[in-house]
């Protein structure tokens, strides 16, 4: 077995957060601490990767605010991550979205997925 693997198995602790994936919208909630405090904040975008596997799992939020992009990049295994809500499920045909940097507007905009029951 590789030794890699092996200590990644036993540093990585999972935490159960709700299933998604790139395109869809999600809102982060994560704890900072700034001095003796410690608040939570939450950080509403659209997934734009998912890299990595086990321990160093990492996904990518994307959102605009006063009309600058703005992306943070997330370990998934995080302590500091309280949780992952799914706002909307996005149809898209591709793993990473880097092209949504390039738009602007309405042209920016990811398609909700229709899911039937």
């Amino acid at each position: 077995m590789d030794i890699t693997k092996l200590v990644h198995d036993d540093i990585t602790t999972f935490n159960k957060l709700a299933e998604f994936g790139p395109g869809d919208n999600v809102s982060v909630s994560y704890s900072i601490k700034e001095g003796a405090k410690e608040r939570i904040q939450k950080f509403r975008g659209d997934v734009i990767q998912v890299k990595g596997q086990g321990a160093t799992k990492t996904f990518t939020v994307r959102k605009i605010s006063n009309g600058v992009g703005v992306e943070r990049i997330f370990p998934l295994n995080s302590p500091n991550i309280v949780e992952v809500e799914v706002l909307k499920r996005g149809r898209v045909r591709r793993a990473k979205l880097f092209y949504l940097r390039d738009l602007v507007g309405k042209k920016a905009k990811i398609k909700e997925r229709k899911l039937f029951k």
